[in-house]
């Protein structure tokens, strides 16, 4: 009962995120057939350094946790380590994810001095074959070599996030013994069909025997750690899985881009879930604080499609980013509803003619084009993507 208060008064917002996801730069040296933002190339328009530097001032202001710094590819910045080392100095924690590959041992081995940093190595497999053809060739050893050099140099309990396909639903475990071998702890979150997922998700997204698997490891391995990403498959349990099991859109998360744009959910850059920008006068808190949108999601919302569902307590409706780019209504059921309504869904969308609603580059704006393609191709399917 009291993580059901606690839900409830958080679904109503704080007073500034708990979290916040902070997109870096666009630019990329991979082009993963699944990235959320479709990275390749920096924006001409990203925040300087001294704008970044602001920024960090402004959420040490308003008391903000921790910020998700990602990408693109964050370290190709060349003042991602000024940047950092500020916001550790001005107690704003720090997370920031890499595919690795701009892990030297001397980089390595500055984080490993920072306190109130965490670092995030992104892996999709847990041998070459179903890793590489997600993420490109030779993606699987960099992440090894990182995550070698971060347990040299003395980094404790860094994270290797991985998201789940149906290419390595089956290697959970195997994942979970690699990551073991570094000292480091195993993060599964969900595909999304946004930015370049959007054309890969019918391929890759986990089939329903798979997903009920998931929530079987899940519940069998409460140290592996989700960041809620799984909370629609509450209904498959007795129990909630550990979290929040809500969309904290807007009330407790939400996402600075590269330019400084302000969306509600870090799975929905996409100008109908803008609030605002960072630029503008006020800055960040008076996004967060006044934003049209953010008060509107904060409000009571009815169940819709899902109020008949005995189920809807255990996962409110499903993720709104999945929703959202599958062309379903906000109100409906979850794509990946366990109990199938998604499918059904799905389906009746698809006899009407309509189609999924597909992710602009970057709002139009030429943000982050794909770099080179990344070939999928996995034994019989023979697939092959190219964005």
């Amino acid at each position: 009962m009291a993580a059901e208060r606690l839900a409830d008064e958080l679904s109503r917002g704080l007073d500034a995120p708990i979290c916040l996801t902070w997109e870096l730069t666009y630019g990329c040296n991979l082009s993963c057939v699944h990235c959320l933002s479709s990275s390749g190339l920096r924006d001409p328009e990203e925040l300087t350094t001294s704008e970044a530097l602001g920024f960090v001032d402004g959420l040490a202001a308003m008391q903000v946790f921790y910020v998700n710094i990602g990408g693109g590819e964050p370290t190709l910045r060349p003042d991602f380590c000024e940047i950092v080392e500020y916001a550790v100095s001005r107690k704003v924690g720090v997370k920031f994810s890499t595919n690795g590959t701009t892990m030297t041992p001397s980089r390595a081995r500055r984080f490993a001095q920072m306190g109130y940093l965490d670092i995030q190595i992104s892996l999709d497999g847990a041998s070459p074959s179903s890793n590489d053809p997600v993420r490109g060739a030779g993606t699987f050893a960099a992440a090894l070599r990182a995550m070698e050099r971060l347990a040299e140099a003395g980094f404790a309990s860094f994270k290797v996030s991985v998201v789940v396909t149906r290419h390595n639903a089956g290697e959970l475990a195997q994942l979970l013994a690699l990551v073991g071998r570094f000292g480091a702890e195993l993060r599964l979150t969900r595909l999304r069909p946004s930015g370049r997922g959007a054309a890969s998700w019918h391929e890759l997204r986990p089939t329903a025997e798979q997903l009920a698997g998931v929530h079987a490891f899940l519940v069998a391995h409460p140290q592996v750690l989700t960041g809620d990403s799984f909370f629609h498959l509450g209904p498959l349990g007795e129990q909630p899985l550990a979290g929040l099991n809500l969309c904290g859109a807007g009330r407790v998360v939400c996402l600075v881009d590269p330019i400084g744009d302000v969306y509600a959910c870090p799975f929905v850059m996409h100008p109908e879930f803008k609030a605002g920008s960072i630029r503008q006068a006020g800055g960040f808190g008076a996004v967060w604080r006044e934003s049209e949108l953010f008060t509107g999601l904060r409000k009571p919302s009815p169940a819709g499609a899902c109020n008949a569902c005995g189920s809807y307590g255990a996962c409110h409706g499903g993720c709104m980013a999945a929703k959202f780019f599958t062309g379903l209504p906000l109100d409906g059921p979850d794509p990946e509803c366990v109990l199938g309504h998604g499918e059904r869904a799905l389906a009746r969308l698809g006899a009407g003619g309509s189609s999924a609603r597909r992710l602009p580059v970057h709002g139009g704006r030429g943000h982050g084009k794909p770099g080179r393609p990344v070939p999928v191709a996995f034994g019989s399917l023979g697939a092959s993507l190219t964005r």
